[in-house]
């Protein structure tokens, strides 16, 4: 296991030495399946607004919860590790839960990252953190770079030409060559 994955029955032990040493704890969470230049520009800003950026990752069991039945694609144990790689990010944290409540109530960071896709009243946890002092910032997205996206782009170049048909092999009308 990576230093940077942090056991979930490990947090509150390894949280009341991190708070000795770190004034401004940012936490963010989400699934970073396939890990592109919006996360890591992403995270870069979340990092930027304190000392410290933990980050919540989503389950594989998680993910199947919130995502379609195909995802994800990475399985979690390699989606940490390249999140580890990243300097920006602290600490990682699995959670099987859809959202991250309970991780961020148990954490209780200065401040709240999440994408600007998300209206204010819709961040998990917004309330929770604002209600000790702390902040909740939502980060803009850089356009056209999200996950869905690159899965789209890759199926209309190499694969089924309609995501939602799984018959549709993207051949349809196309001679077939034997090489």
């Amino acid at each position: 296991m990576h230093r940077k994955l942090i056991p979930r029955d490990q947090v509150k032990d390894r949280l009341a030495d991190l708070k000795k040493s770190v004034r401004k704890i940012v936490f963010t969470n989400g699934c970073f399946d396939l890990l592109h230049a919006g996360h890591v520009r992403y995270l870069a800003k979340a990092r930027s607004l304190g000392d410290c950026l933990i980050v919540g990752l989503n389950s594989d069991r998680s993910m199947k919860a919130i995502k379609d039945p195909g995802r994800p694609l990475i399985p979690e144990d390699q989606r940490a590790e390249v999140l580890a790689a990243l300097e920006t990010v602290d600490w990682i944290i699995l959670f099987d839960e859809p959202d991250p409540l309970a991780l961020i109530e148990e954490i209780q960071p200065a401040v709240l990252g999440k994408g600007a896709d998300w209206a204010l009243q819709d961040i998990v946890g917004a309330d929770r953190v604002t209600s000790y002092g702390g902040e909740v910032h939502r980060i803009e997205l850089v356009p056209d770079i999200s996950t869905t996206e690159i899965i789209r782009r890759v199926l209309d170049r190499y694969g089924k030409k309609n995501p939602e048909d799984p018959a549709s092999d993207g051949q349809e009308g196309k001679k077939k060559t034997i090489s």
